[in-house]
């Protein structure tokens, strides 16, 4: 009785070592498809959001070469590197925004006594420059020229703007 009560412990052990074994191997399989199914997905992502990037960094003066090079004087061998020029000019608009009847350069004056003020400047190459404004109430876009002076001073002139409707 004893024999056979190790015998029958001896192969539920081994039936339960098998089993086991079994499903550690599946699931270490499992895991793996798993991880190269979500690596793919990661890798597809990536390339969607770089490629959006990019699509969406196209029209900016970090990528535009030939805006770059009009900022380069060949005959006084004088060159405004984009990286100062850009903050530079966003700093120059945004001091039109302490004006008490808000920033000239949006084209529109005070409403109902609040005035209107940039909150978000793009600069997309060697002349124009895209805002986003508001007023607390309405908001709106604005396309402005921008001029580099002799001077190194810098004239605003708006190009077009526009508010949008109240919902």
């Amino acid at each position: 009785m004893k024999k056979s009560l190790f015998l029958y412990l001896f192969i539920v052990a081994v039936v339960f070592n098998v089993f086991t074994y079994m499903y550690y191997s599946q699931q270490l399989n499992f895991d793996k498809k798993q991880f190269k199914i979500t690596n793919t997905k990661f890798k597809d992502s990536l390339t969607s959001l770089t490629t959006k990037l990019s699509d969406a960094d196209y029209f900016s003066f970090e990528n535009n070469q030939n805006a770059q090079d009009y900022f380069d004087n060949p005959n006084t061998g004088e060159y405004i590197a984009y990286e100062k020029l850009i903050p530079f000019v966003k700093e120059q608009l945004l001091t039109f925004n302490d004006n008490p009847n808000g920033n000239q350069y949006v084209g529109f004056d005070k409403m109902n006594d609040k005035k209107f003020i940039i909150n978000k400047i793009k600069v997309l190459n060697h002349r124009w420059i895209i805002v986003d404004f508001n007023n607390t109430e309405m908001w709106g876009e604005a396309i402005i020229k921008y001029f580099i002076n002799e001077d190194k001073s810098v004239s605003f002139e708006t190009a077009e703007t526009l508010v949008y409707a109240k919902k």
